[in-house]
């Protein structure tokens, strides 16, 4: 890989994991925010999205939303686990995805593809790039004494 392309990467994984983190971040520290409304919304499997409004089951989504969300863009902000969160976050997008699909549009303004399914693939391109190694702490991660003991770990977090 060239110095242009790990700079792209660079900034494109910087600027992706801020995305996400302000996103989540805004929800942690708004008491009145809830993933309610999004979930009333849905138009593709109705029957899933209205489960998870259940009086029991909306706080655990709430909250997974609100720190998967944090949590995913300190990973790509720090370089750290890219690969596990990325592929974690690539299925949150296709969640919120399928959610607002009428097909074949996913909003007013998109035809069968719209910033979720970018958001997805990116973030799978992250993973397959091991784009955390690109000065992130991917490297350190993978050099842990835990991961040599586990090599499967070290193929998740770096």
């Amino acid at each position: 890989m060239t110095k242009t392309q790990k700079i792209s990467l660079f900034l494109l994984r910087i600027s992706l994991g801020w995305l996400f983190f302000y996103a989540g971040i805004t929800k942690v520290f708004n008491p009145e925010w809830s993933a309610a409304g999004y979930l009333k919304g849905a138009k593709t499997f109705v029957w899933f999205y209205q489960s998870l409004m259940g009086p029991n089951i909306l706080p655990m989504v709430n909250f997974v939303n609100e720190w998967s969300l944090t949590l995913l863009g300190i990973s790509l902000i720090l370089g750290i686990g890219v690969r596990l969160s990325s592929i974690l976050g690539a299925f949150l997008m296709l969640l919120y995805y399928f959610a607002r699909l009428d097909f074949p549009y996913p909003d007013p303004n998109s035809f069968l593809i719209d910033q979720h399914i970018i958001y997805a693939l990116v973030l799978l391109l992250f993973a397959n790039l091991r784009a955390g190694r690109i000065w992130g702490l991917g490297n350190w991660c993978a050099n842990l004494p835990i991961c040599s003991k586990f090599p499967r770990l070290r193929n998740l977090l770096g």
